[in-house]
């Protein structure tokens, strides 16, 4: 008999009034204001804008949740599309079920389209937003908690996770794979943030160490699982995916490092500035402060070759009608001859 487990919400749903406040949405809807929080923080002291992490994740936030339900329905196929089973519920995200690779892979197109609207290097933004997305995952995974899903093997630890009876599921108590994943990304979040600052990581590879980093973490996490799930060689699928991004992670962190070492300087132009004058602001006859126009710099070359401005001052209009006569008689004496 176990007498020590982490016990489980009875119900996943708080009802306010007529409004019911679903944990595993709560959980997602911190975990977003938590990682545009902290990226906001990140991007302005990397230099850009405050609100602009803001801004991009406006876009990235609605096709991160459109690619993670597209991930985990397709390769779940079988929870919706099965004979028995209601197709229409593949929509009802509140109930759980989002893929975080899908999830990664098209919230990162709609941080592209955002991010070439504003004229900011997506990879900067990345960068800045990366832990934030780790402690987002760290709080999201709580919801598994609120819907009794995703839990591990039997076992009698401790901190075993008591799961009642329910559709899909045996009363007994499991490993809490929820809080291991939540503790870990937690740890990939203090990892990035500690490489970053030692390492002044930029062009997407403290993005990468945060992908790398968490395929890490979750390819032994996904192997304790017991729920329902496709198998390729004998191991889950979304364990072979851990392995093959934290693979491409890797590789681009090496490749980045030599063809772009270092960081951006500049993440975000300032479009609003008014382009530097090199003299002083110019006037109305475009002339600057010091009295040098736009055609300063051909004057200046000119002065240097006529041999009157390196001696002594020219009298007005001496230069030109002596330069002009000359020129006048060489023309005739060549038309004589």
């Amino acid at each position: 008999m176990n007498l020590a487990f982490i016990p489980s919400p009875s119900t996943g749903v708080i009802e306010l009034g007529p409004i019911p406040l679903r944990g595993y949405a709560f959980c997602i809807i911190i975990g977003v204001f938590v990682a545009v929080w902290f990226g906001n923080k990140r991007w302005v002291a990397r230099g850009g804008k405050a609100g602009t992490v803001a801004d991009v994740a406006v876009w990235a936030v609605p096709f991160g949740l459109v690619g993670g339900r597209l991930y985990h329905v397709i390769t779940d196929y079988q929870l919706y599309f099965s004979d028995g089973e209601n197709w229409v519920d593949a929509f009802k995200i509140w109930e759980g079920g989002l893929g975080i690779w899908g999830a990664i892979a098209f919230g990162a197109v709609g941080a592209w389209i955002a991010c070439r609207r504003r004229g900011i290097p997506l990879p900067a933004w990345a960068d800045a937003l990366a832990p934030g997305i780790a402690i987002a995952q760290a709080i999201g995974r709580w919801g598994n908690w609120f819907n009794q899903e995703l839990y591990g093997k039997p076992t009698d630890l401790p901190w075993a996770l008591e799961i009642s009876e329910g559709p899909n599921r045996v009363a007994g108590t499991y490993h809490p794979t929820f809080l291991y994943e939540s503790l870990w990304c937690i740890g990939v979040a203090l990892l990035v943030i500690w490489a970053d600052r030692r390492f002044k990581l930029g062009h997407g590879r403290a993005f990468a160490l945060y992908v790398a980093g968490y395929c890490a973490g979750r390819g032994w996490i996904e192997y304790m699982r017991v729920d329902e799930a496709h198998h390729i060689l004998g191991l889950r699928l979304n364990v072979w995916t851990a392995i093959i991004v934290f693979v491409l992670a890797v590789v681009y962190i090496v490749i980045s490092a030599k063809i772009r070492p270092g960081r951006e300087e500049i993440v975000e132009p300032d479009r609003d500035a008014a382009p530097a004058q090199k003299d002083g602001p110019a006037d109305e006859n475009g002339s600057d402060e010091n009295g040098s126009d736009e055609d300063g710099s051909a004057k200046a070359d000119a002065a240097e070759k006529d041999p009157f401005t390196k001696d002594e001052p020219r009298e007005p209009g001496k230069g030109a009608t002596a330069e002009s006569a000359e020129a006048a008689g060489t023309a005739g004496a060549a038309e004589k001859s």
